[in-house]
């Protein structure tokens, strides 16, 4: 039978962001599950259920909502730690081929779409104490340009306006939808993320009651930070 512990699904559990989330919840009480193509589906263990999954297949995404229900339950947050480029030229950007490109958007757009769309489902049956908050972790690129990032700029933009409209059309049910953008103090794109930094924020936007700003732009050390200049904060 799942277990009564609140759950996180963290869809794309890297090194650095997934693996530092998914320590912060763990020690918060939580199951966590964890869906990548480099973890050991053989290692899960009963706090931890590690799901084998490939974003450019959208139908991962469904398998692992499937999966983590059977044996935790219904995830009351869930993470798209997801990211895809393929680097362009600077000076040339539609020298990127299209296959390159169709799926660095599967990955970035619609396996986010989905990931989206079975967590609205799945928070529609959890009660109203539960987190019920969806994370896609962003970048600066929604609203900047960086040369070489074309396909990444796509994808991030479009999944920050998910979340914009998301945070606006389920903020009455309770279902929190966010995009998280680490910068420097400045206001300006930092390269070199910080996990613990990117867990601090989304335990704090897990245990909010009700929506905040969508775009949460945050600093290392800060948290939340509205700079001048951006949009729909």
């Amino acid at each position: 039978m799942p277990a009564t512990s609140p759950v996180i699904l963290i869809l794309g559990a890297g090194p650095h962001i997934g693996q530092a989330v998914a320590r912060t919840f763990t020690s918060k009480g939580y199951k966590v599950a964890l869906a990548t193509r480099s973890l050991n589906e053989a290692d899960s263990t009963d706090s931890q259920l590690n799901i084998k999954s490939d974003f450019a297949n959208s139908d991962d995404v469904v398998n692992a909502f499937d999966k983590v229900k059977k044996v935790f339950g219904i995830p009351s947050v869930v993470v798209y730690n997801v990211s895809a480029s393929t680097l362009t030229p600077p000076k040339d950007p539609f020298a990127l081929p299209l296959a390159d490109f169709n799926r660095d958007v599967s990955i970035n757009v619609m396996s986010a779409f989905v990931a989206a769309q079975q967590a609205a489902l799945g928070f529609a049956q959890l009660p109203a104490s539960a987190a019920r908050t969806f994370i896609y972790t962003g970048n600066i690129l929604n609203v900047g340009i960086i040369p070489g990032f074309l396909a990444q700029g796509v994808g991030k933009s479009a999944g920050a306006h998910m979340m914009w409209a998301a945070s606006a059309a389920y903020k009455d049910r309770g279902f929190k939808r966010y995009y998280a953008d680490e910068r420097k103090q400045d206001g300006t794109a930092k390269y070199r993320v910080d996990g613990e930094a990117h867990a601090e924020l989304y335990w704090g936007l897990a245990e909010e009651k009700v929506q905040g700003p969508w775009m949460q732009m945050f600093v290392q050390g800060v948290g939340y930070k509205r700079f001048d200049g951006q949009y729909g904060v």
